[in-house]
């Protein structure tokens, strides 16, 4: 499993991308990326394109990641997630705590 972080310290915008699985095989790069003693950044970009399966633990990781950015505040985009992908995210609730593009 391999993360690829990006910042854009003009825009603060900070961007993950997940190869293959999204799982708990990228929960500490996840966690050392945008969690912990990081300063939330102003938005935030996760692209799921290359991404063919998540689980439980994917989602946990992303509620944590609204939480540390700031709740309902927060500006986090899900992009490029495959039909079933999106399907997941629609059942589990995460259509109306995140924006899908």
């Amino acid at each position: 499993m391999h993360l690829n972080v990006q910042h854009d310290s003009e825009q603060d915008c900070l961007t993950l991308q997940f190869s293959n699985r999204f799982d708990f095989s990228v929960h500490r790069s996840f966690h050392e990326a945008c969690l912990g003693e990081h300063k939330p950044s102003r938005s935030y970009v996760i692209d799921l394109g290359e991404v063919e399966s998540m689980d439980s633990s994917a989602l946990g990781m992303l509620l944590l990641l609204r939480e540390h950015a700031g709740g309902d505040r927060a500006e986090i985009r899900i992009v490029n997630a495959s039909t079933a992908l999106r399907g997941t995210l629609r059942v589990a609730g995460f259509d109306k705590l995140f924006t899908l593009h």
